[in-house]
């Protein structure tokens, strides 16, 4: 079966989604909240099919700093399966999940599957897509927080992002972002670098056994 796409497109479209996929559905208990999460394992998913451990370490560290959710005004970049913006829905915030559109049916189908018997805290989770560089313009720069797990791995798309996360962030939001530091695709350089560029960046997590960072970046004032 053939496929759309272009190869040089950094963002390639993908008609054929679910040909060949199959699923599995795991339960992880997060903040004390239990999500079902089903990941969809397929040639055409890609990276976005499973749950990374540097998504579970961003949860775990939200908790462990008792960062401020509830009431809170969150977009998650790249959310694949979407644990841990629905995390964050569970826990009060006011949620809007984007990633590729080829993405959205398992994000789309794992919120569905996570509304609390008591219905969301706040409001049901948006899920809308976005193409870093392209169409960011679309969205709105009032958020409080920015998320990212482990979304640093093309390099070609390192300088999309960092213009997504400015107008993002425009408004001073804090981005939290949570990455293996993978040498073959040039992820430590994205944080010595290219994000520096055009934000303040703290280190404030290392896994050495996972060699999993968690960074703190806001945009910087004096641009």
């Amino acid at each position: 079966m053939l496929c759309a796409g272009d190869d040089d497109d950094p963002f390639p479209a993908d008609d054929c989604l679910f040909a060949d996929t199959f699923s599995q559905e795991t339960v992880f208990t997060l903040s004390g909240q239990q999500l079902r999460i089903t990941q969809v394992f397929g040639a055409n998913l890609g990276v976005a099919a499973p749950v990374w451990e540097a998504a579970l370490h961003l949860c775990g560290y939200l908790e462990e700093q008792s960062v401020e959710l509830r009431g809170k005004r969150v977009i998650e970049l790249g959310a694949g399966t979407g644990v841990v913006g629905i995390l964050a829905a569970r826990l009060g915030a006011v949620v809007t999940l984007t990633d590729l559109p080829l993405t959205l049916p398992q994000l789309k189908s794992n919120v569905s599957a996570n509304m609390p018997s008591s219905g969301w805290p706040t409001n049901l989770p948006t899920v809308l897509p976005l193409s870093w560089g392209e169409d960011h313009m679309n969205f709105p720069s009032d958020w409080d927080l920015v998320l990212c797990a482990d979304i640093i791995y093309l390099p070609g798309t390192y300088p999309l992002l960092v213009e997504t996360l400015a107008h993002l962030c425009k408004s001073r939001a804090v981005v939290y972002l949570s990455s293996k530091m993978r040498e073959e695709h040039e992820t430590p350089g994205f944080y010595e670098e290219s994000l520096p560029s055009r934000f303040n960046v703290e280190l404030v997590h290392r896994d050495d056994d996972q060699n999993i960072n968690i960074y703190r970046a806001s945009l910087r004032k004096d641009l």
